[in-house]
């Protein structure tokens, strides 16, 4: 069966609001938020969301059945510059659960550099 085009924006905001949910609890923070859509200048699908040391990070949420990864990650990083964050990370559906702990989470390594690291590496073509 198919999905509508209402019937996936609603999946979609399900996810969205799920992962905010589960990160704003298990982070004890209030400031973690399913972000309004700004239109061009898209700044992600989750707000308040900060690596240790401070820097923001961007959450881009995908529940879609075909993987683009390639595709995700570039969103991820033009949202990660239009917000001026550390990092862009991809949260994506994991099929058979809506355990939003289970859900799968996709980055580059130069990503998961600048989390462990607090800053972004010199060089790449990030």
């Amino acid at each position: 069966m198919t999905r509508s085009r209402s019937s996936a924006r609603a999946a979609g905001t399900r996810f969205e609001s799920s992962v905010a949910r589960y990160l704003a609890d298990v982070l004890a923070d209030d400031r973690v938020e399913r972000r309004a859509r700004t239109g061009a200048k898209d700044r992600g699908d989750i707000a308040g969301v900060r690596a240790p040391g401070g820097g923001r990070v961007v959450l881009e949420c995908k529940d879609v059945a075909r993987l683009n990864l390639a595709g995700w990650l570039a969103e991820a990083e033009v949202e990660r510059g239009n917000d001026d964050a550390l990092v862009g990370l991809v949260v994506h559906k994991r099929r058979g659960t809506t355990d939003p702990a289970s859900q799968y989470v996709t980055c580059t390594l130069a990503d998961l550099v600048a989390l462990l690291a607090g800053a972004r590496p010199a060089g790449g073509e990030r």
